[in-house]
């Protein structure tokens, strides 16, 4: 259904950081920077990509939305978090865990793009 997502980030070079960790936690290799300033980061499943807004206002997380990442066990999911933190991502929501028949975890990425890694329980 989706082809790509695209996350607005004041600072694209920390974005990439905390993505590369992030994503690489869940087996995703490092993204590239496009002739644009992007960050990019393909997979069979699509494209992620963070950008500075073309409006040339400040980016900031939207209110209510969230992306979330497939993973494959509980412990790729701790490694994401615990990466996340480690490279500019804050904690929000409650601790890793079981909730609602997932494992999952929550972060904020460094523009404050809610984001979330899960796996069926």
């Amino acid at each position: 259904m989706f082809s790509h997502i695209m996350l607005g980030a004041n600072d694209v070079d920390a974005s990439k950081k905390f993505y590369d960790a992030t994503l690489g936690a869940l087996g995703v290799k490092a993204g590239s920077i496009d002739p644009k300033g992007r960050a990019v980061f393909k997979t069979s499943a699509g494209v992620l990509m963070i950008t500075k807004p073309i409006n040339g206002k400040p980016a900031s997380g939207a209110n209510g939305g969230t992306v979330g990442f497939a993973a494959t066990s509980s412990k790729q999911i701790d490694a994401w978090h615990v990466a996340g933190l480690a490279n500019g991502g804050t904690d929000c929501e409650d601790p890793p865990g079981e909730r609602g028949g997932y494992y999952l975890a929550y972060l904020r990425d460094p523009a404050g793009n809610k984001l979330c890694a899960l796996m069926p329980a």
